[in-house]
């Protein structure tokens, strides 16, 4: 079944569920009305139906190569890349000034779904050029934003990021990779970075790097780490790719999925860079392009959950097996359950997404510190649940096919293999969960319990209504506050770190069952009420057992010792 962008889904949620209408009612989103998102998705949806899609077997079964020294991407990807840089699709929320729409980040959210969902190993090249534009609007000097900043929004240049060292993953700052200054304003950076996706490719002009690397004054750990920007092609004066700069592809990665996406070795020796933001201070601008990914690749999981459960979908309503009523699979009772966990996931982390999305852009458009931690607060969750579920129902994809399943040739594994590294990069998963616990609760829980106390009115409010959906809800949300505060109390980090995989995926859970109330009342009658009935039933009641393994603490988790887990 070829891929069908969920327009409905969208504009269902903007309008019932996520509040799309409080950023449009801004002065500086005023020109996001109905009909122009209408427009703008449908627009994209069609560049991701007709154009993208087709690309997504093409990818996994023609990978990226490097021919002596030179990347060569896969069939139709830079057809596909013209396409987005042609739709203006990269440059969506970017500045006015510099060529970009200046439209919603939720709006490039729900664009970047989509083209996740059509094929996911190409949409990383956008994403990762969309980062680094972020980052430069905040950190680079004028005449670096002037310089680059309308190339990668019209898709002539693309962008990457390069933090991870063979022995620094998670541990950035651990990184050996040095900078020094050239004493013109530019610097020579020295180093290798590893994993860094689209690291190089065959139809941009110009790749530019962002990469992590440390003065000869900085100081050990994330704290003397610096952020510098380093082309392929050195500008001439003329603003257009000159000499090529010291560094090169040493090597692509061998992976599991995303086999369009080539993952490279980069080596660089002496490159020409240019400084951006303040010395020692990269990690501060490097965040901002990581949070702008961690939102993005919460998205890759709900695009790729989208195109798994329709894929599964075409496949059970066509395979023709046992005794039922219309004579295939979609009416055998097990199937019947894995299609309506897939479906209310899938909307659950799609309402996750976009509620993550509209709090930043309410962040941004009012200044308003509340909107600004509550986009802090979902980050995380929204990455972890986002990626999760991609993987959680691509899985449940290949389960609905049997043994086909397993047999390439119908395409339902290439969902798994695709999305499972989406739990790892940006932050894997255990470190958002820690994230939430620690950082995110340093203000004693009050972001979280504010977002409670609306889910409680709300639930409150919804009795009247739906007493059999709002109850639970309410119940749910409750329980989550108590071990919200649990949490916050315990000053042995271990205690907290112990279950904030758990923690976080009861976040998720409740906030679910949130949004799909909100469906309920806006629709309590047809598909998206009885998809609601069967979460808050059926999916809602795991965050039961997700708090008490939340709360256990750490002492059962530390009893065992390493001899103990290698008995």
């Amino acid at each position: 079944m070829p891929y069908r962008a969920p327009l409905s889904d969208y504009q269902f949620l903007f309008q019932n569920v996520v509040g799309f209408d409080q950023i449009a009612a801004t002065d500086r989103f005023a020109d996001a009305s109905p009909d122009v998102v209408s427009a703008i998705l449908s627009e994209a949806g069609k560049m991701c139906e007709e154009v993208l899609a087709p690309l997504q077997r093409p990818g996994d079964l023609t990978p990226a190569r490097l021919e002596n020294g030179v990347l060569r991407s896969s069939p139709g990807y830079a057809e596909g890349w013209n396409a987005i840089a042609e739709g203006g699709w990269i440059g969506i929320s970017g500045d006015p000034e510099y060529g970009g729409m200046g439209l919603p980040m939720t709006i490039t959210t729900a664009v970047n779904e989509m083209m996740s969902a059509a094929c996911l190993s190409l949409q990383l090249a956008p994403l990762m050029t969309q980062g680094q534009i972020e980052a430069l609007e905040h950190h680079a000097s004028d005449d670096l934003k002037a310089l680059y900043l309308p190339k990668m929004m019209a898709g002539e240049w693309s962008g990457t990021m390069n933090l991870t060292e063979p022995q620094a993953g998670s541990d950035v700052g651990a990184l050996t990779s040095k900078a020094e200054s050239k004493g013109d304003g530019t610097y020579a950076i020295t180093g290798q970075k590893i994993y860094i996706s689209w690291g190089d490719n065959d139809f941009a002009g110009n790749v530019c790097h962002l990469v992590l690397a440390r003065l000869p004054d900085g100081v050990p750990g994330t704290k003397g780490i610096s952020l510098f920007l380093v082309p392929k092609f050195i500008p001439d004066a003329q603003g257009n790719p000159g000499v090529a700069n010291d560094l090169k592809v040493v090597s692509l990665e061998h992976k599991l999925g995303l086999h369009g996406s080539p993952t490279c070795v980069m080596q660089y020796d002496g490159a020409t860079g240019w400084l951006v933001g303040k010395e020692h201070g990269g990690m501060a601008a490097m965040f901002t392009m990581m949070n702008n990914a961690r939102l993005g690749v919460g998205g890759q999981g709900v695009g790729v959950a989208e195109a798994a459960y329709q894929h599964a979908l075409a496949y059970a309503m066509d395979r023709k097996q046992g005794k039922t009523p219309s004579g295939t699979i979609i009416d055998h009772a097990d199937v019947r359950r894995m299609l309506a966990e897939m479906r209310a996931d899938t909307f659950a982390a799609r309402a996750i997404m976009l509620a993550n999305a509209v709090a930043i852009d309410m962040a941004q458009a009012t200044g308003d510190a509340d909107w600004a931690a509550r986009a802090a607060l979902l980050t995380p969750i929204c990455k972890a649940f986002g990626s999760q579920t991609g993987m959680r129902v691509s899985e449940t994809g290949v389960q609905v096919h049997g043994g086909m399943g397993v047999i390439e040739e119908t395409g339902a594994a290439q969902y798994y293999r695709d999305v499972r590294v989406a739990a790892i990069y940006e932050g894997t998963n255990g470190i958002q969960a820690m994230d939430l616990v620690a950082r995110k609760m340093m203000d004693g829980g009050e972001a979280a319990s504010r977002l409670l106390d609306e889910i409680e009115d709300h639930a409150e409010q919804a009795r009247a209504t739906l007493p059999d959906l709002a109850g639970p809800v309410w119940e749910a949300t409750e329980s989550l506050r108590e071990a919200t505060e649990w949490i916050v109390s315990q000053r042995d980090m271990n205690n907290r770190f112990a279950g904030a995989h758990a923690y976080l995926h009861a976040f998720a859970r409740v906030l679910g069952g949130h949004y799909h109330l909100k469906a309920a009342l806006a629709d309590p009658q047809g598909a998206r009420g009885k998809l609601a009935r069967f979460y808050i039933n059926g999916l809602l009641p795991q965050y039961s057992g997700l708090l008490a393994q939340a709360q256990n603490g750490a002492e059962d988790l530390f009893a065992l010792s390493a001899d103990d887990l290698a008995a």
